[in-house]
């Protein structure tokens, strides 16, 4: 069993899983591309590339952990919604920047996810600055979810 460390963080929450993920160009705004060998790491990996479009990961440090949930009528929702939460987290108090997500409820007959977000409060200064994310968009995106071929993508247009 880990031991319990400040903030009541666990020795296994500071374990950075592989990025996943990629950018693609799109007019005007940017497509994440982001995979896994589930589902869910393909929707934990697109949170986090959002979220190192904003800034860079190697800045950031685990100091806390916030938990999100997300609902929706159907797949493409819950992706919307999931993201869209993770984006509220950042813009309001705490501004909290995440490095990694951990999905511990994740639903896809209900649409419901329940999320872990470990991170610390962005802050001018210490954390560079990337691209400020405005809004989650439906347009064009994909979900892949195909387990008979091992293949879970998501593909996402995020407005810049």
């Amino acid at each position: 069993m880990d031991e319990e460390l400040e903030g009541g963080l666990v020795e296994d929450d500071f374990i950075i899983p592989p990025v996943k993920y990629e950018y693609l160009d799109h007019t005007a705004d940017v497509q994440l591309h982001a995979w896994g060998n589930t589902l869910k790491e393909a929707f934990e990996q697109c949170g986090m590339a959002m979220f190192a479009y904003m800034t860079e990961m190697d800045y950031v440090q685990i100091k806390e952990v916030h938990t999100i949930e997300a609902n929706a009528d159907d797949l493409m929702g819950l992706l919307y919604h999931f993201l869209d939460e993770l984006l509220f987290l950042f813009s309001v108090e705490p501004f909290l920047i995440c490095k990694k997500l951990v999905i511990t409820e994740f639903n896809t007959e209900e649409f419901r996810i329940v999320c872990k977000c470990y991170g610390e409060e962005f802050q001018i200064g210490k954390h560079p600055q990337g691209t400020e994310v405005k809004a989650i968009t439906y347009s064009a995106m994909q979900i892949i979810d195909q387990p008979k071929d091992n293949k879970y993508e998501v593909f996402v247009i995020i407005d810049i």
